[in-house]
């Protein structure tokens, strides 16, 4: 029960519970961090998380929204922005995108609205649970191929969401090229700029989302070490992932078998479950989908079967949630059916740090609460991908398998190979992208890029 005296003083989605715990576990964190690094004046905070180890990482977890989170995101240039009624079951909401060069599409919409008009958007979100975050980069943007430097792309999408006054940032990175490029550059750049969007966007003040296509975190397919090694390194900073389980490949991420426990050998353990015994927190891990077999070139589930996915899942232990490209394609009555009985709408918990706005003369600002929220991804693809938008996401370049095999050789370990030549090894098609000798297909020198199964 909680007490009149309590309630008058939280917002209705809190529990006084929730936060005399997260009091509670402020100070005990706080304390726990003191006694580990001494005074934390001298090293940047994320630095000295950095050296946690995993379980006392898990103390610091009070910042970290709640799950489940139910993300849509929009490109569809909407205005006005839905009301809190039009999204009822979602509880986060991505405007799509904000890249290194400025704000686009529903992002762009948003920054041209008056401050008063973001704020009193912001009021109706919040009161309604909702929390309204900006999708970064999308099919559209190669922030590592660019040459973009990562502290100073952070800086500068760190400053446009505390000037506009969203509650916080997906990361749709979808540079396929630096990927499959095998050198780590992709996951060293990731790293990088997750790190700095922290210090910018402290952990419990603002939502930080990653929005990766579910091949990247297969093991050994990277030579870099994919999203595994992201999560390795940054995970503790990330609140959760809208992973995009679809247009992978027609037969990928389709049934709920293959979607929770037994990924194809294309994309070899990157099912729900499997992602997770890999060492990604279940309770992270948002399952995506397309709203409508027209918002992704595949990987598409009706709503009804969906739901019958997410009840299996729950019954075995997840409650991350489910992300959605794109609404309005998918509105409330889509997500309430996906929900269905396992998360009923009507006991629908509501995220989000969500920082109360504050307008100004020129900008919107946002105090943030720390408790739940939600936010949530950018759109699209997979290591093939889909996003549209002028410089929206919903398609991107990957790798998914669909060429043939036909008229390449198996790869010799003893024959110089040049870029471009394509061999067979293992089952699978690969293409040279630079010169090499002895170096096998898949290992970790990344002279070959991964094409399909043949």
């Amino acid at each position: 029960m909680v007490s009149s005296s309590c309630s008058s003083l939280v917002p209705l989605h809190w529990s006084c519970v929730h936060v005399m715990a997260t009091f509670r576990s402020s100070v005990t964190a706080s304390l726990f961090l003191s006694f580990l690094f001494g005074s934390i004046h001298a090293v940047p905070l994320v630095e000295k998380l950095g050296l946690l180890s995993a379980p006392a990482r898990d103390l610091l977890k009070r910042t970290t929204p709640a799950p489940p989170y139910f993300l849509a995101y929009n490109d569809k240039y909407l205005n006005p922005l839905p009301t809190p009624s039009d999204l009822t079951g979602f509880n986060a909401f991505a405007l799509t995108f904000l890249l290194a060069s400025g704000s686009v599409d529903e992002a762009q919409n948003w920054q041209e609205l008056t401050a008063s008009q973001r704020s009193s958007y912001l009021s109706e979100y919040n009161a309604a649970g909702i929390s309204l975050i900006v999708s970064a980069f999308g099919s559209t943007e190669t922030p590592t191929s660019s040459g973009l430097d990562p502290v100073n792309t952070a800086n500068s999408i760190a400053s446009w969401v505390t000037t506009y006054g969203v509650l916080g940032v997906d990361v749709d990175y979808e540079d396929f090229n630096a990927f499959n490029s095998g050198n780590g550059a992709a996951e060293t750049w990731l790293i990088s700029f997750t790190k700095q969007l922290r210090t910018q966007l402290p952990q419990g003040e603002y939502i930080l989302t990653h929005a990766p296509v579910a091949p990247w975190f297969s093991p050994g397919r990277w030579s870099g070490g994919g999203y595994l090694a992201v999560d390795t390194s940054v995970g503790y900073l990330i609140d959760w992932y809208n992973v995009q389980f679809y247009n992978q490949g027609a037969t990928e991420y389709t049934t709920c078998a293959g979607l929770l426990t037994a990924s194809s050998s294309v994309w070899p353990e990157t099912a729900l479950f499997q992602i997770s015994a890999n060492g990604v927190s279940l309770d992270k891990l948002v399952i995506g989908k397309p709203g409508t077999s027209a918002d992704a070139s595949n990987g598409y589930i009706d709503p009804s079967t969906l739901a019958t996915c997410v009840a299996q899942a729950a019954s075995m232990g997840w409650d991350a949630g489910v992300m959605v490209w794109q609404y309005p394609d998918a509105t409330s009555s889509w997500i309430e059916t996906v929900r269905g009985s396992t998360f009923p709408v009507s006991g629908s918990p509501s995220p989000s740090p969500s920082p109360s706005p504050s307008p100004s003369p020129t900008t919107t600002t946002t105090t943030s609460m720390l408790t739940s929220t939600t936010s949530m991804s950018a759109t699209s693809p997979a290591p093939t991908s889909t996003t549209t938008t002028a410089t929206s996401t919903t398609t991107a370049a990957t790798p998914s398998p669909t060429s043939s095999c036909a008229g390449a050789s198996a790869w010799v370990n003893n024959v110089a190979y040049v870029t471009g030549d394509q061999v067979t090894y293992d089952g699978d098609l690969w293409t040279a992208n630079q010169w090499n000798e002895d170096e096998t297909p898949g290992g970790l020198s990344g002279a070959w890029t991964y094409d399909n199964a043949c």
